[in-house]
């Protein structure tokens, strides 16, 4: 009985390249296509932050509208409607410095004050969240589901 080798016509060699070469390719592949997910989220990203940051400036040029309707009612020449006018006027500026600058640069912006003025900074941060606070509060108070009972009057469920 005799051993017949039969042809290969693919050594061990090349087939151990080839199955590197189509490695090499799967990996490129998979290197693009995290590339092009990772650009459509950062874009993604942007465009929901400029979004947000067109709704924040819109939030605070109407406030500064407010701010100089108060100040056209107050008496001419007070310190109140100076006071008023001074704060709707540097809101406007910030609502139209949010508009034309980039997120990036108002984060430098931000971060660079920060560093200058850390006092300031933070009690700006401190009456910001007080503020949010405030109207996450009143938001919720106004929930057609919040029942506010008087003394002496029984809700349903009640049963004492």
């Amino acid at each position: 009985m005799s051993t017949q080798k039969s042809p290969n016509p693919t050594s061990p060699q090349s087939a151990g390249s080839e199955a590197k070469q189509k490695a090499g390719a799967l990996a490129e592949q998979a290197k693009s296509a995290a590339g092009d997910v990772a650009q459509n989220a950062a874009s993604a990203a942007k465009d929901q932050a400029d979004a947000a940051k067109s709704s924040v400036a819109d939030e605070v040029s109407g406030v500064a509208s407010a701010l100089r309707t108060a100040a056209e009612e107050m008496r001419s020449g007070s310190p109140q409607e100076r006071t008023f006018g001074q704060i709707a006027e540097g809101l406007a500026d910030a609502s139209e410095a949010m508009r034309n600058k980039d997120l990036s640069e108002m984060v430098q912006d931000v971060s660079a004050f920060a560093r200058k003025n850390p006092l300031v900074f933070l009690g700006g941060a401190a009456l910001i969240g007080f503020a949010a606070t405030r109207f996450a509060k009143a938001s919720s108070s106004n929930d057609p589901q919040t029942v506010i009972a008087t003394p002496g009057t029984k809700r349903h469920g009640d049963f004492s």
